[in-house]
């Protein structure tokens, strides 16, 4: 079970300076100890936040729509090809930077207001990751992202 087929690709990366403030789209970014520079995210066990763009379309379908822009969806940073719901508790390298993903992210009631009604519902399950950080580093767009082994 410790497995993963291959390893993925950061596709996105946002910052929220603000609660309720708008996402700031970042092409790279550096995490120190406390999380995302310029991310208004928690210390500790929420320091960074990260969901799997192949969800995005699930949470679409749910809501009636085509696709659903990662913006609303109020994470940092978006993985593409690596299940992130097998590496819970691991050690994960994303750039230079590893993070240990500790809890999942649940959605809260903001889904409701930027989705329309069923936002909350649909992210549910969906939400993806919470991750503390190990060591600090730099994360852009195209990195790879891959489990500690």
């Amino acid at each position: 079970m410790a497995r993963w087929a291959q390893p993925g690709v950061v596709d996105w990366i946002g910052v929220r300076p603000a609660r309720a403030a708008d996402i700031q789209v970042l092409d790279r970014a550096e995490i120190s100890d406390n999380g995302i520079e310029g991310d208004r995210g928690r210390n500790g066990k929420r320091a960074v936040t990260l969901i799997q763009a192949e969800h995005l379309p699930s949470i679409a379908s749910c809501l009636g729509r085509d696709r659903i822009d990662p913006t609303l969806l109020r994470r940092n940073i978006m993985v593409r090809g690596l299940n992130l719901n097998g590496l819970k508790g691991r050690e994960v390298r994303v750039g230079t930077a590893i993070l240990r993903f500790t809890t999942i992210c649940a959605p809260c009631s903001l889904m409701e207001r930027l989705m329309g009604h069923g936002g909350y519902a649909a992210v549910r399950g969906h939400g993806g990751w919470c991750a503390e950080v190990v060591t600090p580093g730099i994360v852009a767009v195209g990195d790879t992202v891959q489990p500690v082994d």
